[in-house]
């Protein structure tokens, strides 16, 4: 009877190992290794590191749960938090949802308890680490990819309204958020049918996320109506849209893909992944037409970027984090640089030959990499995020700035805002 069980208990972890299940053996393999499942979304370049890692490590088999957008892998994630099983051991988390994992970090391991003593949080840049760091100063995620801000553009589309297309020259233009809207005015008023940037959303995020404080104060008390910065940006934005500034287009949209394409808009806020989608969508048609300068608005910016975390679900922890810290380590990050284009945010990565001398042809052979690089310099910390934070800027300011779009009067649609916000904060 007992040689029985085993052999059904045998069977079952078989199929289970198949199906990148962990809970069978604590987490052992079919072939009797440790098993290592990671749950990523999109690409990160790892394909290639994940052969790598088990040539250095033969007792570890890696199994990738792929998603391939991150909206459907984050809405598991948090349904298996909430089951409190089916979690990978190592889950990935874009910087867009992290906020609502720091709100339940009691349910991820800190790695620098569980992780390898020398991988110490001063690796990164400073604020891609706090960001990841609690309140009571524990560690839930290893920093992988960034998205440092430049301003991107067309010269084509620059040299017809009579602005300097030279991307030293166009510096001026994107000192501050004040001369950026300016020489919007000046472009709308040369050039017909074309419009400054591609939705007023898109630029209304990246100037709330430079201030100090967002829509959230760090005791995650809602500050949307008292902090005058976000109605300043919100007066500035809809100011540029009445004046005939914005494309109106919902970004990631198939309008706003053909956008790129037919030229709808003159500049884009241009974080580094930025560069691969407006060659992809733009097309070889308009290849020499894009430029992008190493300037932004009011300083600078991050957009994007990811985290590796190990729940405490995990039944291997301390391996998961091994792997974790070792795919984010400086040589790991310049090859899925290299295979992905996912910009590196350790500090010795930043300083490597590989990314300084990167070149993009489509951008006029612009050394990316080295002014990519400098622009995440630019970045000196983190905004602080409240739970709810990436549903106030999906959910609640996009559709009331794209209300505005529409023709809704802008002091109506902030109200609007304030009310929704409310509700998505309780």
């Amino acid at each position: 009877m007992r040689s029985r069980r085993r052999q059904i208990t045998a069977l079952v972890c078989a199929v289970a190992s198949t199906l990148a299940v962990t809970a069978c053996g604590a987490g052992k393999a079919a072939d009797g290794r440790t098993e290592l499942t990671i749950a990523t979304f999109n690409e990160f370049g790892y394909d290639e590191l994940f052969k790598e890692y088990e040539a250095a490590h033969p007792d570890v088999k890696i199994t990738q749960r792929k998603t391939g957008q991150g909206a459907p892998h984050h809405q598991n994630l948090f349904t298996k938090l909430g089951a409190g099983s089916g979690l990978a051991d190592v889950e990935a988390v874009e910087e867009g949802y992290l906020s609502q994992v720091m709100a339940k970090a009691g349910q991820f391991n800190d790695l620098k308890e569980i992780g390898p003593k020398d991988v110490t949080p001063d690796r990164w840049l400073p604020w891609k680490a706090e960001a990841a760091t609690t309140k009571d100063r524990r560690l839930i995620g290893f920093g992988t990819d960034i998205g440092p801000l430049a301003m991107c553009y067309r010269k084509d589309l620059f040299a017809s309204a009579g602005l300097p297309s030279d991307p030293e020259e166009v510096k001026r233009l994107f000192a501050t958020w004040d001369s950026y809207f300016a020489a919007g005015d000046q472009f709308v008023a040369k050039v017909s049918g074309v419009a400054w940037f591609d939705g007023a959303a898109q630029i209304f995020n990246a100037m709330h996320n430079q201030h100090d404080v967002g829509y959230f104060d760090r005791s995650d008390k809602l500050v949307v109506e008292s902090n005058p910065a976000i109605r300043s940006d919100w007066t500035a934005v809809t100011n540029a849209v009445a004046k005939g500034q914005s494309a109106k287009l919902v970004a990631f949209s198939n309008e706003w893909n053909t956008g790129f394409k037919l030229g709808r808009f003159a500049t884009k806020t241009c974080p580094s992944w930025m560069l691969g989608v407006i060659e992809t969508q733009a097309g070889p048609e308009n290849a020499g037409k894009w430029a992008v300068t190493d300037a932004f608005p009011n300083g600078g910016g991050n957009w994007g970027g990811s985290y590796l975390t190990v729940p405490k679900q995990s039944r291997n922890a301390a391996k998961a984090a091994e792997l974790a810290a070792w795919l984010t380590a400086p040589e790991q990050q310049i090859k899925a640089f290299q295979a992905r284009g996912t910009f590196p945010s350790q500090v010795d990565a930043l300083e490597n030959r590989a990314l300084l001398e990167q070149v993009n042809t489509y951008f006029g052979d612009v050394k990316a990499g080295a002014l990519f690089a400098a622009q995440a310099q630019k970045v000196k910390a983190a905004q602080y995020k409240g739970p709810a934070d990436g549903q106030l800027q999906e959910n609640v300011f996009a559709p009331a700035l794209q209300s505005v779009e529409q023709g809704k009067n802008p002091d109506e649609a902030w109200r609007t805002a304030v009310q929704e916000a409310q509700k998505a904060a309780k």
